[in-house]
Formats: structure tokens, C-alpha cells, sequence
């Protein structure tokens, strides 16, 4: 249970696992258990039942948490890079390790 430098909506990379080298848009973080849910990536297949009149039920594809370790920032080239923080005017501002580009 640590803390993280990736926030919502970021673009991350998987490295690990059978999506490896897929980029996703982060849609949850769940920092109790380490996990994120990543945005077309590790698709499960889910028994839904149906709830209303108008609802699907059946199998749906999901997506299911990856653990926070398996991925990494996307700076805009695509490629994977560790988040760090410089100073720009006062303002705090979260950069790319690898390139130094903002976040």
C-alpha cells in the first residue's frame, strides 16, 4: 500500500502481463490494494445478469485491474518513463524522467 505518481486519465504503458506493451488511458486507482483499471486492457470475460427491462445481460467484456507495478507513465512518444517533479516558477509540475517533458 504506497503512494503513487500516477493519477487518473493518465496514458500508461503495460509492462507486464498478457497485454505487455499496450497503452491505456487510466480510469480508476484503487491505492488500498495497489491495483488500476486501465482503459481496453486485461479484458475479461463476465457473466452480467440482467438488472432492468432494458438492460444486457450475458457475457460482457470488462476490464479488470493490472497491479500498479506493471505499468508505467506514456510520455507522448509512446515510450514507458518514471514520473518525476521539477519546479517551474514556483509551480510544481510533473515531468518525464527519461525525456523531461511535462506530464
Amino acid at each position: 500500500m504506497g503512494k503513487s505518481k500516477l493519477k487518473k486519465n493518465d496514458t500508461v504503458v503495460v509492462l507486464a502481463g498478457k497485454d505487455k506493451g499496450k497503452t491505456g488511458k487510466i480510469l480508476k486507482i484503487d491505492a488500498k490494494n495497489d491495483k488500476v483499471l486501465v482503459q481496453g486492457v486485461n479484458m475479461v470475460k463476465k457473466a452480467m445478469k440482467k438488472r432492468k427491462q432494458n438492460d444486457r445481460g450475458g457475457i460482457l467484456e470488462v476490464e479488470a485491474p493490472l497491479h500498479i507495478s506493471n505499468v508505467a507513465a506514456a510520455a507522448k512518444n509512446g515510450e514507458a518513463s518514471r514520473i518525476g517533479y521539477s519546479l517551474e516558477g514556483g509551480k510544481k509540475k510533473r515531468i518525464a524522467k527519461k525525456s523531461g517533458e511535462v506530464l
